[in-house]
């Protein structure tokens, strides 16, 4: 049954999945098997599991309401053969033995950044949101106006590992209310010496990306669902992660390591070829790790 989400995605919620052909082949997708895509996001990685063997059931779950309606869009002619579920991976709930393939994408989507209203991005003018999840109360502009500045040097340290965090924190306090995303982003690089200024990376990148990590929880909600989700894989099914940066990447690694039911299969994490890589630069930072199921 098909969860029905009223709303018009304003910009088409194009998905290029990164690593598709490893995610496929690490899934080890079999004919009737039961796979949940966890981020389903544009439904990429998902159509790509629904094609890779016949009778494949698919649930797909994301915590951003516009990318399920276009998940539901691209993935209509699976019919009944997909469940779409609005929830955040780390609050679904994991029913033990379900599941032949787990697949997660990490961080945050092409369309997030392209939208505006959404405000992840610094490139156009937006309030400052930054919710995943829409039905959340807590924004972005709520951190950075109420929040004390010692907490924002710490949370920009801490999940932007922004040297100059003190810095910028300091300066966001004595020149806020921000109410745009461009405001923000203008403070932040006035904040930094001439020389980071006008760097390979705008200045307010990495806080940032902190902001969007802390307003979504992202770092718990990852902990959270690498312990529930391999308690509802098959013995031998697989869970197969992809993260962006080092901060996804390291809990992924121990968390999969660590876990008493699975068996890492990815020594160490897939990367994309040069043929990916000069197609879609958004994989040059995607890191891809696998872990199997053990016996009962």
């Amino acid at each position: 049954m098909e969860l029905e989400i009223q709303g018009i995605v304003g910009t088409e919620f194009l998905h290029v999945p990164v690593l598709s052909r490893e995610v496929v082949e690490g899934l080890a997708i079999r004919p009737g098997g039961h796979y949940l895509d966890a981020t389903v996001g544009g439904g990429g990685h998902s159509r790509l599991i629904l094609a890779a063997a016949p009778d494949v059931q698919l649930t797909a779950i994301d915590q951003d309401a516009d990318a399920l309606l276009a998940a539901q869009q691209q993935l209509a002619e699976y019919g009944e053969r997909v469940q779409f579920i609005l929830s955040n991976f780390a609050s679904y709930k994991y029913t033990p033995h379900t599941f032949d393939g787990i697949l997660a994408d990490l961080g945050v989507s092409s369309y997030h950044l392209d939208q505006p209203e959404r405000g992840f991005s610094f490139r156009h003018t937006a309030n400052l949101d930054m919710r995943m999840d829409q039905r959340q109360s807590l924004t972005a502009a709520d951190v950075i106006n109420e929040w004390g500045e010692a907490e924002l040097a710490d949370i920009f340290f801490k999940y932007g590992e922004e040297r100059l965090s003190r810095r910028i924190a300091r300066r966001i306090v004595e020149r806020r209310p921000f109410q745009t995303t461009t405001e923000l982003a203008e403070a932040i690089a006035y904040a930094v010496p001439p020389k980071y200024r006008y760097g390979r990376i705008h200045p307010a990148t990495r806080v940032f990306q902190a902001l969007r990590i802390v307003v979504n929880d992202e770092l718990k909600s990852l902990e959270t669902f690498l312990e529930n989700a391999p308690h509802a894989l098959v013995p031998g099914g697989r869970i197969a992660i992809i993260s962006f940066h080092s901060l996804e990447d390291r809990p992924v690694k121990h968390g999969l390591r660590n876990s008493p039911l699975l068996k890492v299969l990815t020594k160490k994490p897939i990367t994309a070829q040069e043929e990916e890589l000069a197609n879609n630069p958004r994989s040059r930072s995607a890191k891809l790790r696998i872990a199997e199921r053990l016996g009962e």
